[in-house]
């Protein structure tokens, strides 16, 4: 069964889908509802590229991290039906709002206000009358580099590095049982620094994800020039490298799973 509307008989016309494990996108998309106002929000060219590659029209993707909504406004615009969960109340209208300049008859791209470590992801499924969603696209924070807010429950606010990823793994398992057998999900998520060593945070929840049977198709590694943590601060990142001997993280990780049980 094809997971894409891909016509192989023409694949050299398929040109601007990317195949190789490194991603150097020289600037954001920010047309229509896309913004870069959200902190810790990720470019539209990471689900633009993952939903085409592993969607249909009309499949199902779920984000249980949906921030400002850049899932769900990409997948609205290919087609595919979508289903947030948001931790922040303040965060999901905004973002609902954004999602509802582009809405398309038809095409479902909706917010629910939650926990996805708890929320009940089968009655998610029985509200939208499906078996499953064919795609499942994770962003969480990456741990405590950025403070989303003073929710105890939100992945910012975890106070070790086993808690942060004991909590992943509930949401992980919450959602992972939705995902159709042999289809994909995603794990967009950087590394982080503290008290002077570097923290693989990526390598650590890859190795999480694994652990909970998901099998490990593709490490891609994606560029990032500038954030907002950053922005027109190069120059003393430079010299705060310089002097502490360390490097300054130009990457991020986009690592991808499928679902064989």
């Amino acid at each position: 069964m094809s997971i894409n509307d891909f016509d192989l008989k023409n694949w050299k016309e398929l040109s601007d889908i990317w195949t190789d494990s490194l991603w150097i996108i020289k600037s954001r998309d920010n047309s229509g509802a896309h913004d870069g106002y959200y902190h810790g929000n990720f470019i539209p060219q990471i689900p633009n590229q993952l939903l085409r590659r592993f969607t249909k029209a009309g499949d199902y993707v779920l984000d249980p991290f949906v921030g400002s909504g850049t899932t769900l406004i990409e997948a609205q615009r290919l087609n595919r039906n979508s289903i947030g969960i948001e931790l922040l109340e303040d965060v999901a209208t905004e973002a609902k709002n954004r999602i509802a300049t582009e809405a398309k008859k038809e095409i479902t791209a909706e917010i629910h206000v939650g926990d996805s470590c708890s929320i009940e992801t089968d009655m998610l499924l029985k509200l939208y009358n499906i078996k499953n969603v064919q795609f499942i696209i994770y962003h969480p924070p990456y741990w405590d580099i950025l403070k989303f807010s003073q929710d105890n429950r939100d992945l910012s606010n975890t106070k070790s590095l086993d808690k942060f990823l004991s909590a992943l793994k509930s949401v992980l398992k919450n959602t992972i049982k939705i995902l159709e057998k042999n289809r994909y999900c995603a794990l967009v998520i950087g590394d982080k620094y503290t008290n002077g060593e570097l923290i693989p945070l990526g390598f650590h929840c890859m190795q999480a994800f694994q652990e909970e049977g998901l099998k490990l198709r593709s490490v891609i590694v994606k560029n990032f020039d500038e954030t907002k943590a950053k922005s027109n601060k190069q120059a003393i990142w430079r010299y705060r490298a310089l002097a502490g001997s360390f490097y300054i993280f130009k990457h991020e990780y986009i690592f991808l799973f499928k679902k064989t049980k």
